[in-house]
């Protein structure tokens, strides 16, 4: 098969809570211009409509195909690699890269497995914890006096560096990596290993009466730039579950006493 047709099936385009229903089919005609069809839907508030159909011209395909999603983590849970498109913040505690740049880690990390570009709302974009979601932050630097994109605009120009890359990468054989043969852990299995890790982390009483909420963004930070493969999360979670367990011993002798 040909290498560029196998990255183009594992990119996926992530609109969130689209508010107006002709920037879903603006994005579909944005999305096909460039070769890519994998278009998933999180809680879009007016969709299917005459509207995107009247704006895809011709991407009626892309739209039939669409995926529907009560939350992103939903529509992201077998990716293995997630970025999210947003204004930049030195806040965000992300990987922030141009489209260009992303383009090329997207391409990179879909030799792999899926991996999704995300774009929230047309007025306030991603949420907090929907950022908390990605492994990566992609800023689109325009005029920082007139920076307002339009939603589809968003999408083509990541779609159009991502063409861009596909079309000047050389076909060649994937490079083994040595002992690393495991498939990548899925976004679902990472955030699996998340909720066990919060919870052994309150049952050793980890945060001594401090606020958990910045400790588990480092942490979390720290485990998705790892990228761990599916046998290293199991054993990630092994280990977290012998400490669950050790624990709930040390809890119930010192009910005893």
């Amino acid at each position: 098969m040909d290498p560029a047709v196998t990255a183009t099936e594992r990119i996926r385009i992530v609109l969130v809570g689209t508010q107006h229903p002709g920037n879903i089919g603006a994005a579909a005609r944005a999305m096909k211009t460039m070769g890519l069809s994998r278009l998933a839907l999180v809680a879009p508030q007016r969709f299917p409509h005459a509207d995107a159909e009247a704006m895809a011209a011709g991407a009626d395909d892309v739209l039939a195909a669409a995926t529907l999603h009560d939350t992103l983590a939903d529509a992201v849970a077998d990716c293995r690699w997630v970025a999210g498109c947003t204004a930049r913040d030195r806040r965000i505690a992300l990987a922030q890269f141009a489209p260009r740049e992303a383009a090329a880690q997207a391409l990179a990390q879909a030799a792999e497995g899926g991996i999704a570009l995300v774009f929230g709302r047309e007025r306030t974009g991603l949420e907090n914890h929907e950022l908390q979601l990605c492994h990566a932050a992609v800023h689109i630097p325009a005029n920082p006096e007139y920076s307002s994109l339009n939603l589809a605009q968003a999408v083509q120009v990541l779609a159009y560096e991502l063409r861009i890359a596909l079309l000047a990468a050389r076909p060649a054989e994937p490079t083994p990596s040595p002992g690393h043969r495991e498939p990548p852990a899925s976004h679902a299995q990472m955030e699996g290993f998340f909720v066990q890790l919060a919870e052994t982390l309150d049952a050793i009483d980890f945060h001594k009466g401090r606020t958990p909420e910045a400790a588990m963004h480092k942490l979390r930070r720290l485990f998705l730039r790892a990228q761990p493969d599916e046998r290293e999360v199991r054993l990630l979670r092994g280990v977290l579950a012998d400490a669950q367990r050790m624990a709930r011993l040390a809890a119930a002798r010192g009910d005893r006493d």
